[in-house]
């Protein structure tokens, strides 16, 4: 059964920096395409960024240039670097691979929270 769990949230000034990760477990993320998925209140979760098996990075028009997906595949681990934070990031922050449907359905970690304000 996959198992995600996320880490490394926090309360940043804007303009800060954070690192979030994501530890999986229950298969191999070199497998699969990943993802960073990000919940703000009051809304739907929304895709921020992925990694292809390959290494090639995409990402939100509004993340881009700020923040930077990677993964360490020996460690089972996702990162997502983040800096130059807004306002507008503060999100719980949430891991999954890219392919749908998932095999394992719905299923989600908890999330990390970050918060971006002064």
């Amino acid at each position: 059964q996959a198992q995600f769990v996320e880490s490394g949230g926090g309360l940043v000034q804007p303009g800060g920096s954070l690192r979030v990760s994501c530890a999986v477990s229950g298969f191999a993320i070199s497998s699969y395409a990943m993802g960073w998925y990000r919940q703000a209140p009051g809304k739907e979760r929304e895709f921020v960024a992925k990694i292809t098996t390959d290494d090639r990075s995409y990402y939100l028009t509004s993340v881009e240039g700020r923040f930077t997906i990677s993964r360490d595949n020996d460690k089972n681990t996702l990162y997502l670097q983040m800096n130059s934070l807004k306002s507008t990031d503060t999100a719980v922050y949430f891991c999954n691979i890219i392919q749908w449907p998932r095999p394992w359905g719905d299923l989600w970690g908890q999330g990390t929270q970050v918060t971006v304000s002064s």
